[in-house]
């Protein structure tokens, strides 16, 4: 299991909340439903995941809102001006593409395009990372299932959750299920009935990787195929600078080229980044699989469709996928 790191000075954090040194940006907790609204209807079994899945290695800890301060070009900070380059079509903060988004991360994640079913979804799938659950695969063992069950009980004190945030917490870093067993796995999907907790998945899956990949790319000058690569990294890989993390990846690949941000080819600084991603995910054997990165984003970027025009097809893990509008 990737070792994951502890928890930054407070005279570090200070300089990264200052700007004074490059730090991927975390949206705060939504306060309402996303875009697309938060699902009304009946959360049916999920599709049962591939189990050759990876996950994430690393987590924020923070909760406060951060945004691309900007640096000189060349750096890893974005653009110049630290604002986003990129608007109107070909952003996924658009409620149509942002569930384009969704289902392309599910179809990889749970081995389907109906992302709205994983909110009951929970399994071990023997990644050392204990209980992967949910519309992205929160995992017992890497902080964030806990997050998310602190931000449930925020919004509603009396669930059938809170009771395991005391073990929840511990369990970080860990694969083991003490505290939860037997019933977490019947009370998580007794709870994903309630709109309370699917909403408490959405805000959660967008504080933690969708809002910071957006705005890291938009900052980066990249269009929805570009968002889309960053969102998938992050859920994958998690947020980070260590060299097998979304940061990581996104410095090996400004090593290559640049963004549109900084004067760089998109299609060229999008290949550079695919391969750096490649290249990370065959550095562990979960992620050795690279059918995401090279039978999916990658086909998309030879055919030149950066802002993710429908129909899209594509394969992953040897199964086919294909979205028609």
């Amino acid at each position: 299991m990737p070792i994951r790191p502890t928890p930054l000075p407070l005279a570090l954090t200070a300089l990264l909340l200052a700007g004074a040194l490059p730090v991927l940006p975390a949206a705060a907790a939504s306060p309402g439903p996303t875009p697309s609204g938060s699902p009304t209807t009946t959360v049916a079994d999920p599709a049962p995941a591939n189990h050759g899945r990876p996950h994430r290695t690393t987590l924020p800890t923070a909760k406060s809102p951060t945004t691309p301060s900007g640096s000189p070009s060349g750096s890893a900070s974005g653009s110049p001006s630290g604002k986003p380059t990129t608007t109107g079509a070909g952003d996924l903060t658009d409620p149509h593409l942002k569930d384009i988004a969704q289902q392309f991360v599910s179809s990889a994640e749970n081995s389907s395009l109906d992302w709205k079913a994983q909110f009951a979804y929970i399994e071990d799938i023997k990644d050392g990372r204990g209980y992967t659950a949910g519309i992205v695969g929160f995992c017992s063992g890497t902080g964030d299932m806990a997050e998310l069950v602190r931000h449930y009980r925020e919004l509603k004190a009396d669930n059938v959750l809170a009771k395991y945030l005391p073990a929840l917490e511990k369990l970080d870093g860990s694969a083991s299920h003490s505290g939860l067993d037997p019933d977490f796995t019947s009370d998580w999907k007794k709870a994903a009935q309630d709109p309370v907790f699917r909403k408490a998945q959405e805000d959660e899956r967008d504080r933690v990787y969708f809002t910071p990949a957006v705005t890291q790319a938009k900052s980066d000058g990249l269009h929805a195929l570009g968002q889309l690569a960053y969102y998938d990294a992050i859920v994958m890989h998690g947020p980070g600078n260590s060299a097998d993390s979304f940061g990581g990846i996104r410095a090996a690949a400004l090593k290559k080229a640049k963004p549109p941000a900084q004067g760089g080819d998109e299609k060229a600084y999008l290949a550079a980044f695919l391969d750096a991603r490649a290249a990370a995910m065959r550095t562990e054997a979960a992620h050795s699989d690279t059918s995401r990165v090279d039978t999916a984003q990658r086909l998309f970027l030879q055919a030149g469709n950066l802002d993710l025009h429908t129909p899209l097809s594509w394969k992953v893990y040897g199964e086919s996928f294909h979205i028609d509008k």
